[in-house]
């Protein structure tokens, strides 16, 4: 059985789609699975790929499609998608899975090669708050209807599940096993000095400023985070967000402001952490899907969409247009970390 992928982007979307790799692979153990990426997402399941100490994907497809849109009429670009083009169709395919409703996506799961009756399954309807292209169901041979609230996971497990004609109720979702989240921990000698030691992460940034959590509301926090002796670390994407950074930790005791980091490293920044205390942002799902001690904080976005159902040490705190309080985190941090008592 040869099986394809496609989920191109972005950060939180590849990762709220990782438990179908279980999902296939509890149907077809030995399976060919192949993932067709965005290029820059790579490091998100490069971790899966087989070989380690558990079976996850075969083949990584990366491509470059937010690079080559800038430029489609370079030599450069023609020969680079012309090169995916053959790479994708090295494998010819069984079942073709694509989980995001957009034509970019459904027209590489045409692209792709496939066998005598191979299939390609899509997304067929809108889900409320997230991104949606009609016109992608005419690249499908199979569409499949989901509830309009459905949360990203169980909205790419539903459309799995159809495709491998699978009855079986879905469970608890799998992402990254625990000895690759361990083997994660114990590289951070390899990261800046700045993650030595004991910390609590505070991803405060987001892309969209309705996300963002009062400024007074982080000092709070991280000022009692600090009377109780943790230690805060404030990372940035950008100057905009060094800039917050920064003027947070002026405000609260013995934080830091630590270097900028690439994605390949947050992985062992974020296994090494204590605790996660971030906004609704892809590396704040990142935590919760390794299943570190997590507080996520829903601003100005639907809780019921992306929240982190799948551990107990997964704390989901706000709603759309319902910011949470200091207190609800300060009660959250005492729940799944008790030895930080006031």
């Amino acid at each position: 059985m040869n099986i394809l992928i496609v989920k191109l982007s972005s950060l939180g979307d590849v990762l709220h789609n990782l438990p179908i790799v279980w999902d296939l692979r509890r149907q077809y153990p030995d399976a060919n699975i192949d993932w067709v990426v965005e290029e820059g997402y790579v490091s998100l399941i490069e971790p899966l790929r087989t070989g380690t100490e558990f079976k996850g994907i075969d083949r990584i497809i990366p491509l470059g499609f937010r690079r080559w849109k800038k430029s489609l009429f370079n030599k450069k670009t023609r020969s680079e998608i012309s090169a995916f083009r053959r790479e994708l169709r090295l494998v010819s395919y069984d079942l073709v899975i694509e989980t995001q409703g957009l034509i970019k996506s459904a027209v590489v799961s045409r692209l792709a090669r496939r066998n005598l009756g191979g299939s390609i399954t899509g997304l067929g309807n809108a889900t409320e708050g997230s991104g949606y292209e009609p016109m992608a169901r005419w690249f499908y041979t199979r569409c499949v209807q989901v509830p309009k609230q459905c949360h990203a996971v169980e909205r790419s497990r539903l459309v799995a599940a159809e495709a491998i004609n699978s009855s079986t109720t879905l469970g608890i979702p799998q992402f990254y096993p625990q000895v690759f989240v361990d083997t994660l921990a114990k590289k951070n000698q390899e990261i800046s000095a700045d993650f030595n030691g004991p910390y609590i992460l505070f991803f405060h940034a987001t892309a969209r400023t309705a996300k963002t959590w009062n400024e007074d509301n982080w000092i709070k926090t991280g000022q009692h985070l600090a009377r109780i002796g943790c230690r805060v670390i404030l990372p940035w994407g950008n100057l905009a967000e060094k800039t917050v950074s920064e003027r947070l930790c002026q405000q609260i005791p013995n934080a830091v402001v630590p270097k900028a980091f690439n994605l390949t490293q947050a992985f062992s920044i974020v296994a090494g952490a204590e605790m996660v205390i971030g906004v609704d942002t892809g590396l704040t799902h990142l935590s919760a899907i390794m299943c570190k001690p997590t507080i996520e904080l829903y601003c100005d976005s639907p809780r019921w969409k992306t929240e982190g159902f799948w551990s107990e040490k997964i704390k989901n705190l706000g709603d759309i247009a319902q910011p949470p309080s200091v207190q609800q985190v300060l009660t959250a941090i005492q729940q799944i970390l008790p030895q930080y008592q006031s």
